[in-house]
């Protein structure tokens, strides 16, 4: 089964009211309004794509390691994951995704990041869950996820319904904004160019991790001639 196969299933179940989530028609209704105000918005379009260069950054992973994109392109491509966090179950189905497609991200000549706004132990957390061989990094204030234009703020609308559900951002992230990235993968090239690029501003739908390995398997090829 493909991984957006695993999400529309989870989706059809959840927005049913099925155990064990039963959650009412009107939460439903309040998901689907952000969905499409966002992309509505036009702020996908307007994020980095392919022939942009990418930000240079570095963040700490769950256990206060710094890991610098630079370093890692100095042996290879990079294809980067943006998520919203562990307490979102689309985002660990694909995360788990990854982890399968790690071998073949790896043969390619690649390394794989996640990067999420949530707290470091959040982040181990997130590891631990999804039993994941790859480094989770938390990103405060969304400003990597900006940087790339992904990072938007969430409707007051919206987070009345997250304080409704219990979902405090604030204290999940340490950071008192309401901000949360647009689900998204990238692969940079060595040279610091993004290679492929994929922006959904619909939380429930992710490509195939497959989707990354030609680019990842280009930039080797190239690197090799």
């Amino acid at each position: 089964m493909t991984l957006q196969a695993k999400l529309d299933a989870f989706k059809a179940d959840f927005e049913a009211g099925r155990p064990p989530y039963s959650v009412p028609r009107d939460v439903i209704d309040v998901m689907h309004r952000a969905t499409a105000e966002l992309k509505a918005s036009g702020l996908a379009e307007r994020a980095l794509s392919v022939g942009d260069r990418s930000p240079d950054f570095a963040l700490k992973d769950g256990d206060g390691r710094e890991v610098r994109i630079a370093d890692l392109l100095a042996s290879g491509p990079v294809a980067l994951t943006f998520y919203r966090g562990v307490w979102c179950p689309y985002c660990n189905m694909e995360l788990q995704a990854l982890q399968e497609a790690l071998p073949e991200i790896e043969a390619a000549g690649g390394s794989l990041l996640a990067i999420s706004p949530q707290s470091a132990p959040n982040s181990r957390k997130s590891a631990r869950q999804n039993k994941l061989g790859f480094p989770i990094l938390s990103d405060p204030g969304n400003e990597v996820a900006a940087a790339f234009g992904l990072r938007f703020e969430l409707p007051d609308y919206l987070v009345e319904l997250y304080q409704r559900l219990g979902n405090d951002l604030p204290a999940f992230n340490l950071d008192p904004s309401w901000t949360l990235p647009m689900p998204a993968r990238f692969v940079v090239g060595r040279d610091g160019r993004i290679l492929y690029a994929n922006v959904e501003p619909d939380y429930t739908r992710r490509p195939e991790p497959e989707e990354l390995l030609p680019a990842l398997r280009g930039d080797a090829l190239a690197a090799a001639a």
